[in-house]
């Protein structure tokens, strides 16, 4: 559906944004891609342009590999156990995940051919809290060549054919890349956290997630698998995740970049974070949790890891006014951020180019889904939208 005109809302401008997707795929910059916005419950927009894969038109309700916009859905399992008294933010986490009590940090000396790294024993352990928001130590291997690094591409971290439980046997033999506590390390945490989940609920992460988010909320095309589904892929083959087979899935459900979703089905989600944790008689969180969930829990002075600026409008940075919550990015300040926005809006991307952000005070929720390797070419489609959702509000509503 085109952007429909309410009370209170121009579709105008969105109608213009949906025109440069179409002509973006018509010179074959993109495949295609789905676009929802809604707005105190209403959707206002809701279309799809381009191709699925191959000649099969793109639908409303295409699935698209969500990558890290699966770590909020995961961050929700997390906290309806805690609810539950089954976990706690400040456990550590090696009382669930025991190999990981001795793993050490890494600490590069030296420079060029000569760098060697020197490990430390962590100052204090991460906890659970750690996980959640980006500083448990965990690094990226793919998004950087500190020595750390180096190692997670070798011990090949992020093998789709693994387990959650071989996964942190991996990382168990292999430093850290930061002290616990003492910076925003956008890494593996969250895939850590899934592991976590399955040892508390004595469940498979996928399980826990379609008990407790996707299935109270109607989610039906959201989870590490959704049969019969046609499925969104980039123009090129993904040099950032392992590539996805929806006639061979991968057996590893990472609770950081794993799951598959389409847009109206996040848009529930979002929707549901917005109303306190509840939606259409479903109740998933307290309005206590979602509340927890949406606070910034950085500490003042923490450090940021080198890979955190190439998180463009989502890095958590205070001098864009952005922080981190547990599992979401959150705006905490007025005129930092280059994109417009409310303070208290959350939000989050893949590295696949899907990208959504919520906006309590407006009552709004916007997904975007793509599937778009050029880190520039996603990042100019977030920032389109993002203007022209704020230019279609009408200010007097």
């Amino acid at each position: 559906m085109a952007a429909s005109a309410q009370s209170g809302f121009d579709g105008g401008p969105l109608d213009g944004f949906v025109g440069a997707l179409r002509d973006d795929v018509a010179r074959g910059a993109i495949p295609g891609a789905v676009v929802l916005v809604s707005v105190r419950g209403r959707t206002v927009l809701h279309e799809a342009v381009g191709v699925e894969h191959g000649s099969r038109a793109m639908q409303p309700d295409s699935v698209f590999r969500i990558a890290a916009m699966t770590r909020p859905i995961v961050a929700a399992a997390a906290l309806s156990l805690v609810e539950d008294g089954r976990l706690s933010l400040d456990d550590a986490v090696a009382h669930y995940l025991p190999e990981l009590a001795d793993v050490q940090v890494g600490v590069e000396v030296g420079e060029g051919a000569s760098r060697r790294l020197v490990l430390q024993p962590p100052r204090r352990a991460m906890t659970v809290l750690d996980l959640l928001r980006h500083t448990a130590g965990f690094t990226y291997g793919m998004f950087g060549d500190s020595l750390v690094q180096r190692l997670y591409r070798e011990a090949d971290v992020m093998a789709p054919s693994q387990t959650n439980a071989e996964m942190v046997r991996k990382l168990a033999r292999l430093p850290l890349q930061s002290q616990p506590g003492a910076a925003f390390e956008y890494g593996m945490s969250t895939d850590v956290l899934g592991r976590v989940i399955e040892v508390v609920s004595g469940q498979a992460l996928g399980d826990v997630v379609a008990e407790r988010i996707t299935r109270p909320l109607g989610m039906a095309r959201t989870g590490f698998v959704v049969p019969g589904a046609g499925l969104a892929r980039p123009r090129t083959p993904t040099t950032v995740l392992f590539e996805y087979d929806p006639a061979s899935p991968p057996t590893w459900c990472s609770g950081g970049a794993g799951l598959l979703s389409c847009a109206s089905d996040y848009e529930r989600f979002c929707r549901m974070l917005l109303q306190g944790g509840a939606l259409d008689g479903a109740t998933v969180l307290s309005p206590r949790s979602v509340a927890l969930m949406l606070s910034d829990h950085l500490p003042a002075g923490i450090a940021f890891g080198t890979s955190t600026r190439g998180l463009g409008i989502n890095a958590p940075l205070p001098e864009m006014g952005q922080g981190h919550g547990l599992g979401v990015g959150l705006r905490c300040q007025d005129g930092l951020s280059p994109v417009p926005g409310s303070v208290g809006d959350f939000f989050w991307g893949g590295a696949l180019g899907t990208y959504f952000w919520a906006d309590p005070k407006e009552q709004l929720v916007a997904v975007l889904m793509l599937q778009e390797n050029d880190i520039d070419v996603r990042a100019r489609y977030r920032t389109m939208l993002r203007h022209a959702v704020y230019r279609a509000l009408d200010p007097q509503h």
